[in-house]
């Protein structure tokens, strides 16, 4: 793979993955590496998402330990629809990003699934609903209203997104970090123009990310064997 100036970011889901997805970016942030797109589903969305508004690996993480997960969590009134509620997780999240895709330091784009249980990425328009919908596990959570269309967590149909970030980014070459499978669907994956970076399950829960530092460490190490070897080429 031929060093090209800039690449993509592909950032796979992963259950609360985020100390992992950090460490990615720290890897990334060491060698200044630069970073034209990001394409993220689930907790790839909320970590890229936050990156790409300007956000340090650093600011991310104490940004995501501020609080442990189960105190943005709130029973649904309509728990048929999704036990779980995601207005508290939003309004977290609403003053770390701006309102649109568009105001964004980067292009990003976000991997939902639709009402179909079709995969989308979605490009434009309001911002933290669409990271909130691509974090919304299916009958975990309650889907996700977003420009008037309903959206649930894109890991479902494809946890790395590799094929549709390609459709929307042909010609590009990309750094992809796919976490190892907690829930969702993996589809065969083509690496062509591709460093591919994995790490473990994160092993967070509701209840507790765990030792964030120790994951992120983790995640960096794995990160800096893969960046090392397409920088020294």
């Amino acid at each position: 793979m031929s060093q090209p100036t800039s690449y993509d970011l592909v950032l796979s889901s992963g259950f609360l993955a985020f100390a992992r997805h950090v460490g990615v970016l720290r890897a990334l942030e060491q060698r200044g590496l630069a970073i034209d797109g990001i394409t993220g589903t689930s907790s790839g969305a909320l970590v890229g998402a936050l990156w790409a508004a300007g956000l340090s690996s650093h600011a991310v993480e104490a940004l995501l330990t501020a609080m442990p997960p189960w105190k943005l969590l709130r029973l649904h009134a309509q728990p048929w629809r999704g036990l779980l509620d995601t207005s508290a997780f939003a309004e977290f999240l609403r003053p770390h990003l701006p309102a649109t895709f568009a105001d964004l330091r980067h292009p990003l784009a976000v991997g939902v699934v639709d009402a179909r249980g079709q995969h989308r990425l979605l490009t434009s328009g309001p911002l933290t609903e669409a990271v909130v919908a691509s974090c919304a596990m299916p009958y975990a959570f309650r889907p996700v209203q977003v420009a008037g269309e309903s959206f649930a967590d894109g890991g479902a149909a494809d946890r790395l997104a590799l094929g549709a970030w390609r459709q929307l980014r042909p010609g590009r070459q990309a750094i992809a970090h796919q976490v190892q499978r907690s829930a969702g669907v993996d589809v065969p994956l083509d690496l062509t123009n591709v460093a591919l970076i994995r790490t473990p399950r994160s092993g967070a829960s509701f209840l507790t990310l765990g030792d964030f530092a120790a994951q992120v460490a983790e995640a960096l190490d794995c990160a800096s064997q893969v960046l090392d070897g397409i920088t020294a080429g």
